[in-house]
């Protein structure tokens, strides 16, 4: 395996709906609170929810739907735990074993760039095996600022010691897209099944999952759009159609903060 692109020397990984689906139980889980006090909670406004941290209230929301005062603490317990349990059977994406390995043969800096918690994060990471793969994983006590601002990536890339230019984001979600390219890096858009209905901003590459294509076809279709004189790389559209089974799933998720 050759590397293509030299410029890229590493990669930075979102990890919510990116690396494991966490994603959709916590949509799904308030979905049903929702529904139990006779309310929808739609992707309309669960987007904001997505790829951040504190974009979205959705107990401060049902509150104002119900016109009731909810306890709000208890809640987020509830929540918190029942996520918890729905994670962890949840595997890895597929093309992640793959992507890391790969990155590994190409002597590529591995990190991981989270708006979650770190313990949320360091946890299912030690839970997959996974932890040791990555020099830096970066999380939402780590920075003043989540996604969309670009503090988390350059972060990331201050701790892999490398130029943001010289680092490859992989995200799942419009919020993380954005904060890739205001830290000025090069970014794959991976949607998970919560995401794929919602507009990305202009970005590299899409791709369907991680196990498309492998990541030296991703640096040279990268390597031909920088020698074509463009960033679109022959990708998808960045965006989605609006289908029933791409929100099948994607009818409930928030613990932490993608």
């Amino acid at each position: 395996m050759t590397r293509a692109d030299s410029q890229i020397r590493g990669l930075v990984l979102d990890f919510d709906g990116l690396i494991v689906d966490t994603e959709a139980p916590i949509f799904e889980i308030w979905q049903a609170i929702f529904a139990r006090h006779g309310q929808r909670l739609g992707l309309d406004e669960w987007q904001h929810a997505l790829g951040t941290h504190g974009g979205f209230d959705p107990a401060a929301r049902l509150a104002q739907l119900t016109g009731h005062e909810l306890d709000a603490a208890a809640l987020e317990r509830a929540t918190r735990e029942q996520h918890w349990q729905a994670c962890r059977t949840l595997p890895l994406l597929p093309g992640v074993a793959r992507l890391l390995d790969d990155a590994g043969r190409l002597g590529l800096g591995l990190a991981v760039a989270s708006s979650s918690p770190r313990a949320w994060v360091a946890t299912w990471l030690q839970h997959h095996g996974i932890r040791e793969r990555f020099a830096a994983v970066c999380a939402r006590e780590d920075v003043a600022r989540v996604k969309p601002a670009p503090d988390l990536f350059l972060l990331a890339a201050a701790r892999l010691q490398l130029a943001a230019g010289a680092c490859l984001v992989f995200e799942d979600s419009p919020n993380g897209v954005r904060a890739a390219l205001a830290a000025g890096m090069r970014c794959v858009a991976v949607p998970s099944e919560v995401t794929r209905p919602l507009a990305l901003p202009p970005c590299d590459l899409v791709l369907g999952t991680l196990a498309e294509i492998s990541l030296a076809e991703i640096l040279n279709r990268l390597a031909a759009s920088v020698v074509g004189g463009s960033h679109a790389s022959g990708a998808e559209p960045a965006c989605a159609a609006n289908d029933a089974s791409s929100l099948r799933r994607a009818s409930a998720s928030t613990e932490p903060a993608r």
